[in-house]
């Protein structure tokens, strides 16, 4: 648990139906920050299809994803992935996170990054962990900052998002000093 009633765990096949669940009913609010998707995305089959290739990631070595899920009701509130894991003299990854919007400002990004951060160091062994937010996504670096990430700069035409590139600023948390493998 990350916060009171909150459950963060390893992401499963049979979390299809809840996150499609929870992807159609934050929808709207989410266009702005994420790629443009189709239709089937929000559909279980859809998220049958993208847990698989998540699931592929994690065994690569590439990814750990992770949902939230409200205990009272087993509903899947949100999600966080550490991806983009690169070892050897990088030990980098990034985080990306989403919160359904009856849940926000009650910690859980926060509480979720920093578990997110402890994993990267503790358990994947990487140095740092970065982070991209839209420029104007305000709530995001907040979140970033209370987990104790460091802006260190702004990203032209970074993502495509919303049907255009965006600019992003990117955020870094160091993890540690210690020579790759200790």
């Amino acid at each position: 648990m990350i916060i009171d009633g909150v459950e963060m765990r390893g992401v499963a096949l049979d979390d299809a139906a809840g996150l499609a669940e929870a992807f159609a009913r934050n929808r709207e609010y989410m266009a702005p920050t994420e790629p443009v998707r189709p239709d089937s995305y929000y559909t279980e089959r859809g998220q049958l299809a993208r847990i698989e290739e998540l699931l592929a990631e994690r065994d690569g070595g590439r990814l750990v994803p992770y949902v939230f899920v409200e205990k009272a009701t087993g509903a899947v509130i949100g999600a966080i992935n550490l991806g983009s894991i690169a070892l050897g003299p990088l030990c980098s990854g990034g985080v990306g996170y989403w919160v359904d919007t009856a849940w926000h400002g009650k910690g859980l990004a926060t509480a979720a990054v920093e578990e997110v951060c402890r994993v990267a160091r503790d358990e994947v062994g990487l140095h740092r962990v970065e982070a991209g937010t839209l420029v104007g996504n305000l709530a995001s670096q907040r979140v970033l900052r209370k987990a104790g990430f460091e802006e260190y700069g702004l990203a032209p035409r970074y993502l495509h998002v919303d049907g255009a590139w965006r600019d992003h600023r990117l955020f870094q948390r160091l993890l540690h000093d210690d020579p790759p493998g200790h």
